[in-house]
């Protein structure tokens, strides 16, 4: 009795080990395989990271077959893209990134029989070729060698800073591989808002940068710093006159007034203002003496 119940449980173990083997094969010929699903594409208005090599930029070579390279010595590429890797001499390595660059100098080693399956790295120690023209309302305007990390504000702190008459939004002009220039609108109080049209602030060797000149307004008569200044928005005219300083012991609050152009016929027109007017670009407020 006992064998019988020993050879039925063995009989049984099979039987399921044998179903659970067969089943993945059973339900893979009843049905398909589901497709892996294809990558999302990369949105078109996102900047593609700082990849290409040129004159002055500085490099290492890595060849993992050498060890006099295991402690890699950082060279300049030469004014006409060429870059010195050893045993090949020169190699052409302008617009191509560090990985291509890499994938050229390995072909250069097995053409010449120097290795068999050479296997090498190019790191950029430095990169100089990569600039960005940055104009407009800042400090130093120039050209600036920018790399993949460099962000506008990096940007703009290298070019001195704003002006005290920049913009807040400022533009960066970018080329895509057609040649067709795109300019985004960035905030610079806003950075991180997704109503920026440009999506990531990493900045591509090509770029121009321009800061717009702010609006402005001006402010005479009866306060402590009659000038022109920047128009911050919904600035109001209470706020006008505390940007100058406020008002004079002989001024009054009570009689201030605008004079606004673009009216009726390009006419110049003069309200009486209050302190909670707007201000608008090319205001001239003035602040009148008390007349008691």
């Amino acid at each position: 009795m006992s064998e019988r119940r020993l050879l039925s449980r063995s009989l049984h173990t099979v039987l399921a080990v044998g179903i659970w083997a067969l089943a993945p094969l059973c339900l893979g010929a009843g049905s398909p395989a589901a497709p892996t699903p294809a990558p999302a594409a990369m949105p078109a208005a996102l900047p593609g990271p700082l990849t290409p090599l040129g004159p002055q930029d500085t490099v290492t070579v890595h060849i993992d077959e050498d060890p006099n390279t295991a402690t890699p010595v950082p060279v300049a590429i030469a004014d006409d893209g060429a870059l010195r890797v050893p045993y090949v001499g020169s190699v052409n390595v302008a617009g191509l990134s560090p990985d291509a660059a890499a994938r050229r100098i390995e072909g250069a080693l097995k053409e010449g029989k120097f290795f068999i399956n050479p296997h090498v790295t190019v790191t950029v120690t430095q990169s100089l070729s990569q600039r960005v023209s940055v104009l407009g309302e800042v400090k130093t305007p120039g050209r600036y060698p920018v790399d993949a990390k460099t962000s506008i504000v990096d940007l703009i702190a290298l070019a001195g800073g704003f002006t005290d008459l920049s913009a807040t939004v400022i533009y960066v002009s970018r080329a895509d591989a057609s040649g067709n220039v795109k300019k985004y609108a960035v905030n610079m109080r806003a950075l991180g808002d997704p109503r920026n049209t440009m999506p990531d602030q990493a900045l591509r060797g090509g770029d121009t940068v321009f800061v717009p000149r702010a609006d402005q307004f001006f402010i005479l008569g009866e306060v402590q710093k009659p000038a022109m200044y920047k128009l911050e928005a919904n600035m109001t005219v209470e706020q006008a006159i505390s940007v100058a300083g406020g008002i004079t012991a002989k001024g009054s609050e009570r009689r201030v007034e605008i004079k606004r152009s673009g009216g009726k016929g390009g006419q110049d027109t003069v309200i009486k203002a209050k302190p909670g007017d707007l201000v608008q670009p090319g205001d001239v407020i003035r602040v009148k003496e008390s007349i008691f």
